[in-house]
């Protein structure tokens, strides 16, 4: 046993990048090989084990420090060979019947061998080494422009909504759009979008924010000046009934609260808006109206209802957008595990046909008679004719 130890100590002085241990001693034995590989996040380096059975995978992780316990454990009496490579040195241990210990060691160039990243890494949009004024003053970024640690999921988040819109964006080669940001509140986001559209796109936006509080809206147009981004302004206003006499090419809107989201979307829908990209929130509408006539299951517990309703909410307001003639898709935003409102509606004016509007708008009043909704969007576009 103290030669095992001894050759394990020497091996795992060296920096380790991968090791595997295989040959087992008893055939009964559930694993049939063990791999370690290094890996590292944001945080810190650390070793992946992967444990191998005849049809499956397990997998642990360990800190460094705790490598030759682990190798050990392996090693003491149900393996009788390990493969090790560092990024220059091969390492072969082989353990005989008589439990004597060979340690063979070459040169090597084992540069390829290991993979430290968790995953293939992202090519972000949004990429370390940026130097983007609000995200370092958001504190997602260093003022190096490096990632900080604690933001890493904040950082991961507005990526996934800057790419959402970049998808769409790419189908057309645009070289100016107005945009308008509903409910854009004191939130670095919609900086984060100017700074896309004009420093990575390249494309001249005339870019507005709308909030209701006066103090948001002064702390946000003296940001812009701070940044010199000349064409986003932000404006005092409700998103009922703001008026807008010029083209709108995108429409914004971020937990805009239960039906402030329909009306932004109603007046997207005004301005024959060729993109639409809301977040929506605290979608109350429909759980306070629910009222089942044969599915009463769905409204028997509260926390359930409140789910279904929001599900509904969105579901409803996306077959209207259709139905009004925009190609519409509903994505996850976020992680759900991160919260639970992870929906984000994407619509892009298109050539939707005839049938499957009607199909759309049908759907949606079954759901209305089933339930008893009388959705505000439907009101809207109902009073105007439009559906």
């Amino acid at each position: 046993m103290e030669e095992i130890i001894k050759v394990i100590n020497e091996l795992c002085e060296d920096d380790i990048i991968k090791i595997v241990i295989s040959n087992k001693k008893n055939k009964d034995l559930k694993y049939n090989k063990i791999v370690f590989l290094l890996k590292e996040n944001r945080k810190k380096e650390y070793y992946q084990i992967e444990k191998y059975t005849d049809k499956q995978v397990f997998h642990e992780n360990i800190d460094i420090k705790d490598l030759n316990e682990k190798i050990l454990e392996f090693m003491k009496e149900d393996f009788k060979q390990l493969s090790a490579w560092s990024s220059n040195v091969t390492y072969d241990m082989k353990i005989s019947k008589k439990g004597k210990v060979f340690l063979g060691k070459k040169k090597s160039d084992n540069a390829k061998v290991g993979n430290k990243g968790h995953n293939k890494e992202k090519n972000y949009i949004l990429k370390e080494g940026m130097l983007i004024q609000p995200l370092i003053d958001l504190g997602v970024f260093t003022k190096e422009g490096k990632v900080v640690n604690s933001k890493y999921d904040k950082y991961k988040q507005i990526n996934r909504f800057i790419e959402i819109i970049d998808d769409e964006i790419k189908k057309n080669n645009y070289e100016e759009l107005t945009i308008l940001d509903f409910g854009c509140g004191k939130s670095y986001l919609t900086f984060v979008l100017y700074y896309y559209f004009v420093e990575i796109k390249k494309i001249n936006v005339k870019m507005t924010g709308l909030d209701l509080k006066e103090d948001v809206i002064k702390k946000c147009n003296e940001i812009a000046k701070k940044y010199k981004f000349d064409n986003l302004h932000f404006e005092l206003g409700d998103i009922n009934g703001f008026k807008y006499n010029n083209k709108v090419d995108m429409v914004i809107t971020l937990h805009a609260c239960d039906t402030a989201t329909d009306y932004a979307l109603y007046n997207a829908i005004k301005w024959n808006a060729k993109m639409i990209f809301s977040v929506p929130c605290c979608q109350h509408e429909f759980n306070h109206q629910m009222k089942a006539n044969n599915l009463e299951i769905l409204t028997k517990y509260g926390i359930i209802q409140e789910r279904v309703a929001a599900l509904m909410t969105d579901s409803v307001r996306g077959n209207l957008l259709e139905c009004v003639g925009y190609k519409t898709q509903l994505l996850e935003f976020i992680d759900i595990s991160h919260s639970p409102k992870n929906i984000l509606i994407r619509a892009s004016k298109s050539n939707i046909s005839k049938e499957k509007r009607e199909k759309a708008l049908l759907e949606v009043k079954k759901l209305m008679n089933e339930f008893n909704f009388n959705p505000t969007l439907y009101k809207l576009l109902e009073n105007d004719k439009l559906i």
